[in-house]
């Protein structure tokens, strides 16, 4: 997966053009994470490019981002659960200090996961794993994305 899309996730989103997008939801766009070295990472995207932080937005849009957080993460943890025995928990994070737009981390985490880092933030994984392509999005990942995306669906927006 490679191409401009990356650099304009949530126009992309917008345009129809970003391949990891798996859902449209009200306040944005659920996407699954460019890399899986924890099968199920997946991203909530505000679905305003200029918004940076959660307080930028309005209180009722605001509070259907975090709504949307919830959501996809509990389809992250039914999707999880459902395809890895292993699967433990999901860690919802809303970080914003790389990139300059609001969005929330959803990261499924496992019993497998090496005891070292298993409690700690994924952030703490080796800088290899972000970038090796073992563990970039890819077709071995449309089963995944088809469960996450259904559960998605299943799930009701609170609307």
């Amino acid at each position: 997966m490679t191409g401009d899309w990356r650099m304009d996730r949530i126009g992309a989103a917008l345009r129809g053009e970003n391949p990891t997008v798996l859902r449209r939801l009200e306040s944005g766009f659920a996407v699954i994470g460019d890399v899986q070295f924890l099968p199920g990472y997946s991203v909530l995207l505000v679905d305003e490019p200029n918004v940076q932080r959660l307080s930028d937005l309005p209180r009722a849009k605001r509070l259907s981002f975090l709504s949307d957080m919830d959501r996809l993460g509990e389809a992250v943890e039914r999707a999880c659960r459902q395809m890895d025995p292993g699967f433990r928990r999901v860690n919802l994070e809303i970080l914003g200090n790389t990139d300059p737009f609001l969005h929330a981390h959803v990261w499924p985490r496992f019993a497998w996961e090496p005891a070292e880092l298993a409690g700690k933030p994924v952030w703490l994984y080796p800088r290899e794993r972000w970038g090796d392509e073992r563990f970039g999005l890819g077709p071995r990942h449309d089963a995944l994305r088809d469960a996450i995306g259904g559960e998605l669906d299943r799930l009701p927006s609170l609307d």
